[in-house]
């Protein structure tokens, strides 16, 4: 990396050149072929010099000098012209991918351009990249920047984004297990919180690990205090809960359809009856968000099944009350069917998962590992669909981030599977979410598996690791074909390190992530470490099957003593002893004889006859 030095010399436009004291035989190439998107250099390199050599590596930029401007290039390939010589001098061929070019402003400085409009010619110097050119390259321009870690390339250059752009056009965190993906995903969070103090971020967390990682300023919501009444699904998704994700039967949700809206309406103390359809319920629908007790739903369907003319609906009938009771039964289920009082806390249950008021936690951390899985797509459409008409209605005064980890779960490529709803409403933040303040941060480990509507929408992406080829070629899609190269280390980049491209950064950038505080970093309060596990091997084996009985709530005491299993008896030596038949066959004061019948079959007797 060239550093300006006091006695440079300077060419007559104020363009700094290599000092004197710099050999120039080690660290110089020359442009030798030129395509309009690809140069070939030819550089010539000692063969003890290995820190030199280190600054043509794959992955690098490197400036080739023109009269009026700098080419900015990235390394593609190197090679050697025959063996490698330890003692003499080696013949390199650099291959580059042109980037753009950086041009010298007056009162400003160097300034970077994508985009070429004068090309090297044949000769042309080419050098390892003056630090104050790459950090042209990654400026935003006076936007409102966050540093997010360092530059792969040069660690003193920090790595910036511009926080307005990630959030407003939406991002994406894709890249395989275990490469950072929640600790990358926790700073970005906290640097989002920290730069726009009125943004509320909602976190979709399957695997309750966010909680910890901020302290102080995160509500969290777990299963036992989960509470999205039953009402405030839409029909769609009520369905999704009664049929545990198989298909519905048509006629059993259009007797949903008709009865629910007379539930609703005898709710409100509305006169209607529940015999004939109502013409009228004032503008209500099954979608309508009002509370209605399940008591009246059911006097609804049973005045029905009682109907003379009802003969043939009557199993239809019978089937869908099986539904409801075993749902309502179903101890999984008590965050929406728990309350026996149809109260209208719509207002409690949207301010507590969406923060408003804020009072100084603007993070709702929203368990899912507890929830059924069948039920999930319905408990994110439902989350979903209040983020983005809340938004709305707000008229621009509420600015909300709505982060989905592992969105394949919730919006998968295959349209034959996931929930229709949920894809509907994640969709919809995605394409209109902007104009509202409702933002969408999409966290994967599977890219191929994810909508690619979805993915498409993200203009910012941290892509990690990733191993899976097919993953590799979506990313492949999204990235522009001039920083197409950089897509080649997705494979073998290490711990941190992620390419970000899109709107969110100036161009294609490599950078690793700063290092978080042992108390940001997510799942650290779950985590068991090999010295706690050495100590604490004990399990409370009352205490699961009780959680597995009640669908994850916290067993009370008396439930752990009921569910305590007497103690196993002592083993017992030599082979296992089974009852003979001999002692399972009833004992006679005779033994029982044999008598044939007339048609011939055998029966026992006892006794003469």
């Amino acid at each position: 990396m060239f550093v300006d030095r006091e006695g440079s010399t300077t060419l007559a436009g104020g363009q700094p050149v290599r000092d004197a004291a710099q050999e120039a035989a080690r660290v110089i190439g020359h442009v030798t072929q030129c395509d309009g998107s690809k140069a070939t250099i030819i550089a010539t390199s000692a063969g003890g010099e290995a820190h030199e050599n280190g600054f043509w590596s794959v992955g690098r930029f490197i400036s080739i000098s023109l009269p009026e401007s700098r080419i900015v290039g990235l390394v593609q390939d190197v090679r050697v012209d025959g063996g490698w010589s330890a003692e003499g001098d080696n013949r390199m061929f650099i291959q580059m991918e042109l980037v753009g070019e950086v041009r010298d402003i007056p009162n400003r400085g160097p300034v970077f351009d994508r985009g070429i409009t004068e090309y090297p010619h044949v000769g042309a110097i080419a050098h390892r990249i003056r630090q104050r050119d790459l950090a042209a390259v990654y400026e935003l321009g006076g936007l409102d920047t966050i540093a997010i870690g360092t530059l792969s390339q040069d660690a003193n250059l920090q790595a910036h984004i511009t926080m307005s752009r990630t959030l407003s056009r939406h991002f994406a965190v894709v890249g395989s297990t275990g490469v950072g993906k929640s600790t990358a995903v926790s700073l970005l969070l906290h640097k989002a919180v920290e730069a726009r103090p009125k943004l509320r971020v909602l976190i979709l967390d399957p695997h309750n690990e966010f909680s910890s990682a901020f302290p102080g300023i995160c509500n969290t919501i777990e299963v036992d205090g989960l509470d999205i009444p039953f009402w405030m699904f839409r029909l769609e998704e009520l369905v999704e809960v009664l049929y545990r994700g198989r298909d519905p039967v048509v006629e059993e949700v259009e007797v949903l359809r008709d009865i629910i809206p007379m539930a609703k309406a005898a709710s409100r103390g509305g006169a209607t009856s529940s015999l004939l359809r109502a013409a009228d319920q004032s503008g209500i629908t099954a979608d309508t968000p009002l509370p209605y007790r399940l008591a009246d739903l059911m006097r609804i369907l049973d005045d029905r099944m009682g109907l003379l003319e009802s003969k043939d609906m009557r199993p239809i009938y019978k089937s869908l009350r099986q539904r409801l009771d075993s749902a309502i039964r179903d101890p999984r289920f008590r965050f929406m069917f728990g309350s026996r009082i149809a109260e209208d806390n719509i207002t409690n249950a949207v301010g507590r998962l969406f923060r408003i008021p804020m009072n100084g936690k603007p993070v709702t951390c929203l368990q899912l590992a507890g929830v059924p899985s069948e039920v999930v797509n319905s408990v994110v459409s439902v989350v979903a669909r209040l983020a983005f008409d809340i938004c709305t209605h707000a008229k621009g005064g509420l600015e909300m981030l709505l982060l989905c980890e592992e969105a394949h779960r919730y919006v998968p490529s295959d349209p034959s599977l996931g929930f229709e709803p949920t894809r509907y409403a994640l969709a919809r933040i995605a394409k209109e979410g902007r104009k509202y303040g409702c933002y969408l941060g999409v966290v994967t480990q599977r890219p191929g598996e994810l909508d690619p509507t979805i993915l498409s929408q993200c203009s910012t992406i941290f892509a990690m690791r990733l191993v899976n080829e097919r993953d590799q070629s979506i990313i492949r899609s999204a990235i522009s074909d001039s920083s197409a190269s950089t897509l080649a280390f997705l494979s073998s980049m290490g711990q941190r390190e992620a390419l970000a491209f899109g709107d969110g950064v100036a161009t294609t950038m490599r950078l690793k992530f700063e290092t978080l505080k042992s108390d940001h970093i997510p799942g650290t309060t779950t985590a068991r470490t090999d010295e706690t596990a050495e100590t604490h091997f004990d399990v409370n084996l009352p205490m699961i099957i009780e959680k597995l009985r009640s669908g994850g709530q916290e067993p009370t005491e008396e439930e752990l003593f009921m569910n305590r299993s007497a103690a196993p008896a002592p083993a017992t030596t030599g082979m296992e002893q089974r009852p003979s038949l001999a002692k399972l066959m009833p004992e006679y004061e005779t033994a029982p004889r044999l008598v044939r019948r007339n048609d011939g079959r055998l029966f026992g007797a006892v006794g003469d006859e």
